[in-house]
């Protein structure tokens, strides 16, 4: 278990590195933005982010910053599950499978999304 516990943070950390000297390059952009690989989901309280799916990870990038998070667990059906110390994400809710909710862990803070 431990060691499977070190392999994932060995790998977020690693994602992480690569995130963030592909953001120094200017490879990430700027800002939401409508791709078919980038979706923009819209949510509660105003949040607004959009979303990369690479290799059992989620990158989110939003007014909160940016967050890479590993898949996890759980989730039924079209359902998956992200999360890191910080956020746990889930997508493929709702009937169409377009609605996320987000839950920011060190806060008491849901909010449910709408893929655009």
């Amino acid at each position: 278990m431990n060691k499977l516990l070190g392999q994932r943070m060995a790998s977020w950390m690693l994602l992480a590195g690569a995130t963030a000297l592909a953001g120094c390059a200017g490879l990430t952009g700027g800002g939401p933005s409508a791709t078919a690989s980038n979706p923009v989901y819209r949510c509660e309280q105003g949040l607004q982010f959009t979303v990369r799916f690479v290799n059992n990870t989620a990158v989110l990038k939003g007014a909160r910053g940016d967050d890479v998070l590993l898949r996890d667990a759980g989730g039924q059906g079209m359902q998956t599950v992200y999360s890191n110390p910080r956020l746990r994400a889930e997508f493929g809710l709702g009937e169409a499978g377009r609605e996320a909710a987000l839950q920011y862990l060190q806060q008491p803070l849901v909010a449910r999304c709408q893929r655009d």
